[in-house]
């Protein structure tokens, strides 16, 4: 049964132009028939708590003699870890805010980002993610397309890409859509119909993209 981990990030519960697009691609994708299953996680109204302790950055075989963490800690990030594990396609709505992520979505990649458990540190092979698909959902409410003044100020897409492409191994697709504030600032209000636009074409991207993605194959034994 192919299996969707689906996050939300933004704290605009009503109007966010990310959920909106993270909602056209599980609907999508729920539509395919039941086989085709959904963990949903709202980071912003179910915020997950930052780490208690560095320990909990590393794989137990790799942390130093008589380094422990709080047995509730650990069973919070194994359960944070297993949704992760268990999803055949990751979607992942991630709004900016101030030129970043938003300090929930980052809690969960820390929650993630785990050298010996979903990334490789050593010799031993640790990316058991590879090759499975996540889908970035980012807006923007200002642009930092390729040629404007701003591009060079993401550091949003950037750091998701390296965290689940280079390090976890996945296949990275990014659904954006900028400009969001053009209605509430007077200075873009000309980029309205332009905003409009590209939120459109990335409904319509995500809505495509969840009734086609698959899951990726298992390794040939």
């Amino acid at each position: 049964m192919p299996h969707l981990l689906h996050l939300d990030s933004s704290a605009d519960l009503t109007g966010s132009r990310s959920r909106a697009i993270t909602a056209a691609f599980a609907k999508a994708w729920a539509d395919r028939g039941d086989d085709h299953t959904v963990t949903y996680r709202d980071l912003h109204t179910d915020p997950l708590p930052r780490l208690s302790t560095p320990v909990l950055h590393w794989a137990p075989r790799l942390r130093a003699e008589g380094e422990t963490a709080p047995a509730e800690d650990e069973a919070l990030q194994q359960t944070i870890l297993d949704e992760l594990l268990a999803a055949d396609v990751l979607l992942v709505g991630a709004p900016m805010y101030n030129y970043s992520l938003a300090s929930t979505l980052k809690t969960w990649v820390d929650y993630v980002h785990v050298p010996g458990v979903t990334t490789t540190l050593d010799a031993t092979p640790s990316q058991p993610l590879a090759g499975r698909q996540a889908v970035v959902v980012t807006s923007a409410g200002g642009s930092y397309a390729e040629g404007s003044p701003t591009e060079d100020w993401d550091h949003l897409t950037p750091v998701l890409q390296i965290i689940l492409g280079n390090a976890l191994g996945m296949v990275v697709t990014v659904i954006s859509t900028e400009l969001t504030l053009a209605s509430r600032i007077p200075d873009l209000a000309p980029q309205i119909p332009h905003s409009e636009a590209l939120f459109n074409a990335a409904l319509d991207q995500a809505t495509a993209l969840g009734a086609t993605i698959e899951a990726a194959k298992p390794p040939s034994v």
